[in-house]
C-alpha cells in the first residue's frame, strides 16, 4: 500500500480495531446478521506522518445513500451558523454577489446559513436521500461525488468552498484537491473543517475511527496534502464541535500564515503528536479504556440496572463493536433521527428507538453521542433530577 497523501510505502500499523461492519449501515430486520465485516486498522506513514486506514470500503457503498442528517443536532447547526457569519465578516463583507460551494453538503444545514446571508449556494452531496431532503428544503443540491469531473459539470468558480466533516472521507483525495484549487477564485477562501487527530488522541476518542474516515489529520499532515495541490492554509483554530475539530482557512499558495496558526504548529511539535510513539501510546490507552468500560457496564447489569444507549451515531458502532457490547447489556439505542426508526446497529444488532416514542426510562444512559455533551446535559436536566445517570465513555476536553 502507498500513503494516501505522499505515496510513500513506509507504513506501519499502529492501531487494530479488528474486523467491523461499515458502521453507517444501520440494518433492517431482514439484514441483521448478513452485514459484511472489513478490517479496521490505522497505519502511520513514516514519510509524511499521516495516519490512515489500510482498507477502503468503496465510496459507492458508504456514501450513495445513508441515514445521517446534520440538521438533527441543534449545536451542530449553531456551529455552522457561526462559521458562515465568520467567513462573511472576515472575507466577504464588501463583495456584491457572493457564492459558496459545499462539498458533502448533507441536508443543506450549512448552506441554509449562507443563504440567510444572501449567498448563491450550491451543495454537492453523494447520498440520494439527503440530497433530496436538501432540494426539497430549497437548498440547490447536486447528487454526485465531488471530483474534477463533477467540477467540469458545474462549470464555474466560487468565492467560498466549504468542506465540513468530509475531507477525511475522500477516496479520490487528489482529484478532489485539484478540483478545489480549480473551483476557488483567486481571492476565494476554502474552509476545511476536520476532526483533529491531536484531540482524538488526547480525548481517547478512538470511536471516531471508522471506515468512512480514511485519513486522520493534524495541521502538519493536512498542510502537506494542501501544499501538494497548490493550496495553503493561512489561519486555523480549534473548535469544540465533535470533541475538537480544526476550522482551517485555505487559499491559493503564497500566503503568510497567521500568528495563531504558527503558534498551533509549535504546539503540535511540543506535543509530539505527529510521532509514531504518540500513536503507540494511544493504542495502549485504548486497551485500558476498553477494559474499564466493559467492567463498568457488566457490573451495572449484574446489579440489575437497565442501560440504554443515548444516540446512535456512526462512531458509536466502532465503540460497541470493539468492546463487544450488544443488546444483552445495552437494551436499545435512543435516537432523534427518524430515518433510523426500527433499524438495528450494525454488528451488535441493538434496536433503535426514537426518543419521542420511548415508553420507559433506563437507569443509565450510556452516551454514544458524547461530542454533544453540553447540549445533552442541558436538554435532559429533568431526567438527571429523576435519577437517570448519564455516563460518557469519552469525556472531551472541549465539547459542543
Amino acid at each position: 500500500m502507498r500513503c494516501r497523501v505522499c505515496d510513500s510505502t513506509s507504513l506501519e500499523a499502529v492501531l487494530d480495531l479488528s474486523h467491523q461492519p461499515w458502521c453507517n449501515h444501520f440494518l433492517r430486520g431482514d439484514e441483521v446478521g448478513k452485514e459484511p465485516f472489513y478490517p479496521l486498522r490505522v497505519l502511520y506513514c513514516r514519510g509524511c506522518h499521516t495516519s490512515q486506514l489500510d482498507f477502503t470500503v468503496k465510496k459507492e457503498v458508504m456514501f450513495s445513500d445513508h441515514t445521517y442528517l446534520s440538521g438533527v443536532t441543534q449545536s451542530l447547526s449553531e456551529h455552522f451558523r457561526h462559521v458562515a457569519h465568520e467567513v462573511d465578516d472576515r472575507f466577504m463583507r464588501d463583495r456584491g454577489s457572493k457564492s459558496v460551494l459545499d462539498i458533502g453538503s448533507n441536508d443543506g444545514t450549512q448552506l441554509k446559513h449562507y443563504q440567510a446571508l444572501q449567498y448563491d449556494v450550491l451543495g454537492v452531496e453523494s447520498s440520494r436521500t439527503t440530497a433530496r431532503i436538501a432540494n426539497e428544503a430549497g437548498v440547490p443540491t447536486m447528487n454526485a461525488f465531488f471530483n474534477q469531473q463533477t467540477l467540469r459539470d458545474i462549470g464555474r468558480q466560487f468565492d467560498v468552498i466549504n468542506a465540513a466533516g468530509v475531507f477525511f472521507h475522500l477516496e479520490e483525495l487528489h482529484s478532489v484537491c485539484e478540483a478545489i484549487r480549480e473551483a476557488l477564485r483567486s481571492s476565494g477562501v476554502f474552509v476545511v473543517q476536520f476532526l483533529y487527530m491531536k484531540s482524538i488522541m488526547e480525548n481517547l476518542a478512538f470511536d471516531q475511527i471508522y471506515h468512512e474516515h480514511l485519513l486522520y489529520y493534524t495541521l502538519e499532515t493536512i498542510e502537506t496534502l494542501l501544499g501538494r495541490h497548490g493550496l495553503s492554509m493561512f489561519d486555523a483554530y480549534l473548535a469544540p464541535i465533535h470533541g475538537g475539530s480544526i476550522i482551517g482557512f485555505v487559499t491559493h499558495a503564497g500566503v503568510t500564515p497567521s500568528t495563531r496558526l504558527v503558534a498551533m504548529r509549535r504546539e503540535e511539535v511540543a506535543a509530539a503528536c505527529n510521532t509514531i510513539g504518540a500513536y503507540r501510546n494511544f493504542a495502549q490507552r485504548v486497551e485500558i479504556m476498553k477494559k474499564d468500560n466493559i467492567d463498568y457496564l457488566t457490573s451495572c447489569r449484574r446489579s440489575g440496572k437497565r442501560i440504554f444507549g443515548f444516540g446512535a451515531p456512526v462512531k458509536g458502532n466502532t465503540l460497541l463493536n470493539y468492546f463487544g457490547v450488544g443488546p444483552d447489556i445495552i437494551e436499545c439505542l435512543v435516537e432523534k433521527n427518524p430515518l433510523r426508526r426500527g433499524l438495528y446497529s450494525p454488528g451488535m444488532h441493538i434496536p433503535i428507538v426514537i426518543e419521542s416514542e420511548l415508553a420507559e426510562l433506563p437507569d443509565i444512559y450510556y452516551v454514544l453521542a458524547w461530542n454533544f455533551k453540553k447540549e445533552i446535559l442541558a436538554n435532559n436536566a429533568r431526567l438527571i433530577e429523576k435519577g437517570v445517570h448519564f455516563y460518557f465513555p469519552v469525556n472531551p476536553a472541549v465539547s459542543a
